[in-house]
């Protein structure tokens, strides 16, 4: 990652965007804590990452029981495509997995971008039988690089005494568009392996060594449901929401972790300081014990001179009621409440917002 940005907070040169999940969903919904001078209703635009939206449906739907003025529509089209029409200026705010790097900053507008949520990357399997297994580095990184190939391979068999591993070939999914889940999943490989990260390396898109692709988290679960032999990664909501089986995977610490809020937590802590001097710090492979090693934070690209007054004071309004009110909704989400600090380093970026022209 790059850069130290000041007191935590990246404030660069983006432009507006919007992106898809891979769904093509939309969500509609009313919300914001101040009220336009009209009387009438402000209607607010963002795209972007699937990693996110369970928490945005639900944070819209609850922000417009008490803010009925202010329509949001979120369109879930994954982080690639919410960068490329936030910095087209065709939506109000972008929502992506992947922060902007210093080297994309020139080309959009003033920006500020501040993580809302922090949430895990899960292994996602479909093999009969098998309902608890373990998963090193090692083993991952060996499946999708296309080393590993049947599932009683001796690197899968050690960490899974007594399991009855099939010689069922392994059948990879990933994502086939830009993606910010795919961001954290292939900088924990990247982090944990070096032909990984001298090979594919880490991005919204890569090109994969082996696997079928499918657009948004639910198109990779759906192939693994159907795939017996199947193998891939969503974020944990979309694991759940599909009756998904997904493996513990071994940290930095040796430990075997299941990923949940409260690992996830762990690990958002134990960078706080890192994030401190640059809030993009990826959090992947923690070494602090209890760590869910594949999770990172969804970032929200707002303009630092917006060009509507109104709209930009309702885009604030419902950001730091997300902060606030929203990170109590999260825990049912299977997302982490971001730590305090991190809190407060977003409230101070987004106080930085003019209120436009």
């Amino acid at each position: 990652m790059s850069g130290m940005i000041l007191a935590g907070v990246l404030i660069a040169v983006v432009g507006c965007g919007s992106s898809d999940n891979g769904s093509g969903a939309t969500t509609t919904t009313t919300g914001a804590t101040n009220q336009p001078a009209a009387g009438g209703k402000i209607s607010l635009t963002g795209a972007g990452s699937t990693f996110v939206n369970p928490a945005m449906l639900k944070w819209v739907d609850e922000y417009k029981k008490s803010n009925p003025n202010i329509d949001i529509n979120y369109q879930s089209v994954g982080s690639g495509a919410g960068i490329a029409q936030y910095t087209q200026g065709t939506v109000d705010f972008g929502a992506t997995d992947a922060p902007v790097p210093d080297k994309d900053l020139g080309t959009m507008p003033p920006t500020i971008q501040v993580p809302v949520v922090a949430g895990p990357d899960v292994i996602v399997y479909n093999v009969p039988g098998v309902t608890n297994l373990k998963l090193s580095s090692g083993a991952i990184a060996g499946i999708f690089l296309g080393k590993i190939k049947t599932w009683n391979d001796p690197a899968i068999a050690a960490d899974n005494a007594g399991a009855k591993l099939p010689s069922t070939a392994i059948s990879v999914a990933h994502r086939s568009d830009g993606s910010g889940t795919t961001f954290i999943f292939t900088n924990y490989l990247s982090a944990v392996n070096a032909d990984w990260k001298n090979g594919p390396g880490a991005g919204k898109t890569v090109d994969w060594p082996v696997g079928t692709g499918g657009k948004g988290n639910d198109e990779v679960a759906g192939i693994v449901q159907k795939t017996q032999g199947g193998i891939g990664y969503t974020e944990l909501t979309y694991a759940i929401k599909n009756g998904l089986t997904y493996a513990q995977v071994k940290n930095a610490s040796g430990e075997f972790i299941t990923a949940s809020p409260e690992s996830t937590a762990i690990a958002a802590n134990g960078a706080i300081e890192a994030l401190k001097k640059d809030i993009r710090t990826p959090i992947v492979n923690s070494s602090v014990k209890g760590a869910y090693p594949i999770c990172g934070f969804t970032y929200i690209l707002v303009a630092k001179t917006p060009k509507d007054a109104a709209k930009s004071k309702a885009l604030i309004d419902f950001l730091n009621w997300d902060l606030d009110s929203g990170q109590a909704l999260l825990g049912d989400l299977k997302y982490a409440a971001l730590p305090k600090e991190l809190v407060d380093l977003n409230k101070t970026a987004l106080s930085q917002v003019s209120s436009g022209n």
